[in-house]
């Protein structure tokens, strides 16, 4: 395995060139798309009710080595083909859930909230995703190596390597996933301690108030900070810092709380919304939210301009290559990728598709094309910024739904400007943003695994393949798991089980709120503007816009955790004396294990979730209440300041144990 100092070109892969061992086999197919579809339905309930998820591929390349060590042997590239076609499920179906649903709370929406309506949006905003990536692939994958990390495609490579090599390499490895389960375990299960610990926070009446310094204490954050490193990692937190312990106690000093109050009604939260949110809450989804929209829309606005030149030079090679002026570059198996022909077809295929099929919120042809060439437009640009925002911070935090809102907000002030404001472009808006976040949300996972592919030395047609049959088979469960959540969910007098206490679906919410407010043209765009010009003055300033923007938007309690694990890398490094750290050392391998074990206990615990509301009807209380020992033995224990001290004692020990592992040597 090569280090990060190492070019594309001069990199070799784990697998030759040369070679062609089994990949693309019937097996791993049928296992992979087994994979999407339990992952997909997975993610569906996770992000329903708390508007969260947590990234596949890791754990599917975990779920792959394991099961064919069962049933037989397998190559690599079969793993990696399991865990292409399988993390497409979780990535569409975040896509999914973060949008679609806000039909339900829009002005003629409801209509088109339907089983195939959804498997159509879901099958071509994944499949566009695909698309999109595929010109992209050399020119943030392979001429890149070194500069964009991939966390997580690293992590998913490192992973299929250990399995393949056995011995030390892959004894680190689930030794990491072995602490992250029995940790998630211990708090997510039997409910030990907290997920979240409360280091400092003020009352809105403090001399600083409503600041508030929080932590989610969780073995993949931490593996995930270790993994992109310290500066990275900084530059994330300051921007969080930034919203929750500066612009929000200033917010709070100058803004009285009836304009708050009438704002939040304005957005549409509730009285009981309010109740169970703290004041500095308020203010964050008031305003702050926004200005980390409007810094993440801005610092991807520059990303793309930083990417252009990259861009039109992999477009000349693609294009050259379909016409066979590249032959030498085709007859090598790992640069084998779909032509330029398949993408250029296919996309307009698409794009022309969902202005004319029945059922869907496109208004009457040809105006409908509008639609189409929106997703095109804010589809691939927001397919190139996702592609590289994840090789910065990773998947897990992409900050999907800052480019949803964004593409909202252009969408709409089209559709106003060209007096398209009626109640049925409310539903068209929220298609063209669904489409696009689904594509940016695949996008980012396919950029990933096809960093991975990279390492191991993967055929990039084959995996691109592989992702469009992840996409089709997750979409076939995906609205069906939709529908039956909701249906399971809904309260006495309720017409839907999403957007009520138990599936609040707060990202499709703050979706619907944005169209509605946009259309009506009363969306606050102070605060957007004032995220614009806070992302200028961070590229001035010398950081990556970028990953500072996505820590202004994100809450501090998951930046700072990261953060935490960048100075784990930085003691490491200080300790052992070296300058470069390699994909196949101890701390990367057992930082691995973190992320993987830490995704696959999230997965569980909100199986076990599942299993308890909708199998055993367990109401109140429910089965993850049941099996909290924490609150029934010591409940004013762990909710009170002595259940913050001993998040930081366990997290700590997770500290300590990452270190230590970081320090020992092994042989690859």
């Amino acid at each position: 395995m090569a280090s990060h100092a190492e070019t594309g070109a001069e990199f070799r892969p784990y697998v030759s060139p040369d070679v062609s061992p089994p990949e693309f086999t019937l097996k791993a197919i049928v296992l992979g798309a087994f994979f999407g579809i339990l992952f997909g339905a997975a993610t569906v309930y996770l992000a329903l009710r708390a508007g969260l998820t947590v990234s596949a591929s890791v754990p599917i390349a975990v779920l792959a080595i394991a099961v064919f060590k069962k049933l037989g042997k397998s190559t690599i590239l079969e793993n990696n083909i399991v865990q292409t076609i399988g993390s497409a499920g979780e990535s569409v179906a975040a896509g999914v859930v973060f949008t679609i649903p806000a039909l339900i709370f829009l002005s003629a929406g409801e209509s088109y909230f339907r089983y195939w309506t959804i498997f159509g949006l879901a099958a071509v905003g994944g499949t566009l995703g695909v698309l999109f990536m595929i010109p992209l692939r050399r020119a943030l994958i392979v001429k890149e190596h070194g500069k964009l990390r991939y966390p997580e495609g690293v992590a998913c490579a490192d992973v299929l390597i250990a399995g393949e090599r056995g011995g030390d390499l892959a004894r680190m490895v689930f030794k990491g996933v072995g602490v992250a389960m029995l940790y998630k375990f211990l708090y997510g299960i039997l409910g030990l301690w907290n997920e979240t610990a409360t280091w400092f926070r003020t009352g809105k009446n403090g001399k600083i108030p409503d600041a508030t310094l929080n932590s989610d204490v969780t073995p993949e954050y931490l593996g995930l900070g270790y993994i992109i490193g310290p500066r990275i990692a900084g530059e994330l937190a300051s921007g969080g810092v930034l919203s929750w312990l500066a612009l929000i106690p200033l917010i709070s000093i100058f803004v009285p709380e009836t304009r708050l109050v009438d704002d939040l009604a304005k957005l549409g939260y509730s009285e009981g919304w309010k109740a169970t949110h703290n004041h500095a809450q308020w203010i964050y989804f008031a305003y702050v939210r926004y200005v980390g929209a409007g810094a993440v829309a801005c610092a991807g606005v520059m990303t793309l301009l930083k990417t252009l030149p990259t861009i039109v030079s992999a477009f000349r090679e693609s294009v050259k290559s379909m016409r066979g002026g590249a032959g030498e570059r085709r007859r090598i198996r790992t640069e084998d990728d779909l032509g330029m022909g398949i993408v250029i077809v296919g996309s307009i295929v698409l794009a022309l598709l969902i202005t004319i099929l029945p059922g869907f919120p496109h208004g009457p042809f040809p105006g409908s094309l509008l639609m189409g060439l929106l997703v095109v437009v804010f589809g691939f640009f927001f397919v190139t910024v996702s592609s590289r925002i994840v090789g910065i911070i990773g998947t897990s935090s992409n900050p999907i739904s800052g480019m949803t809102i964004a593409t909202l907000m252009a969408t709409c002030v089209v559709f106003v400007l060209v007096g398209r404001t009626g109640d049925l472009y409310q539903a068209v808006a929220l298609c063209v943003g669904a489409l696009v976040c689904i594509a940016a949300a695949n996008a980012g996972a396919t950029s990933q695994d096809l960093k991975t592919g990279f390492l191991v030395g993967a055929t990039p047609r084959r995996q691109q393949i592989g992702f469009i049959i992840g996409v089709l088979a997750s979409t076939l469960v995906i609205g069906g798991t939709l529908f039956l959540l909701d249906s399971t969910y809904r309260e006495p007098g309720m017409a839907h089980g999403i957007g009520g206490a138990k599936l609040a679906a707060p990202q499709a919410t703050l979706m619907a709120t944005i169209i509605k407010g946009l259309l009506a043209q009363n969306l606050p765009w102070a605060p957007v503007l004032v995220g614009v010009f806070l992302a200028f003055m961070a590229q001035m300033a010398g950081a990556h816009a970028l990953s500072w923007a996505v820590g202004a938007y994100l809450p501090l309690s998951t930046t700072f955790p990261i953060f935490i694990g960048g100075m784990m890398k930085a003691l490491a490094d200080r300790i052992t004396r070296r300058a470069e750290e390699s994909e196949l050392s101890s701390g990367m391998l057992y930082s691995t294990g973190l992320v993987a074990g830490g995704s696959l206990g999230g997965v569980l615990i909100a199986f076990v979730a599942f299993v308890g509301d909708r199998l055993l009807h367990m109401e109140s209380p429910t089965l993850l209440e049941k099996l909290d020992l924490g609150s029934k033995f010591y409940p004013a224990f762990k909710n009170g300041l002595g259940g913050n001290v001993l998040c930081g004692i366990v997290f700590a020990v997770l500290c300590v144990l990452l270190v230590a592992n970081a320090r020992k040597k092994l042989e690859a």
